[in-house]
């Protein structure tokens, strides 16, 4: 994703809440590695995860067990209903 199309993907997440400050950063690496790389710096990460149907819990990914396991933070995995 270019720095362009990033910007206007967080553009209404901005709008909506003007107090969380949100840094861009377009990365080589990849997610997994780019997120705990980011980490470093951050006071918070947060990852989505989507709901699986029928089943209680969360589908954790690649991405998302790389971040919980190895981030420099705290973490917070936010549900998504597909």
């Amino acid at each position: 994703m270019e720095d362009l199309e990033l910007s206007e993907a967080l553009a209404g997440l901005r709008e909506h809440h003007p107090d969380v400050r949100v840094e861009q950063l377009v990365s080589d690496r990849a997610a997994g590695q780019a997120l705990v790389e980011a980490s470093r710096s951050a006071a918070l990460v947060v990852v989505g995860a989507a709901r699986r149907t029928g089943r209680i819990g969360m589908a954790l990914g690649r991405v998302n067990h790389a971040v919980l396991h190895h981030a420099h933070c705290p973490v917070v995995v936010v549900p998504i209903d597909r």
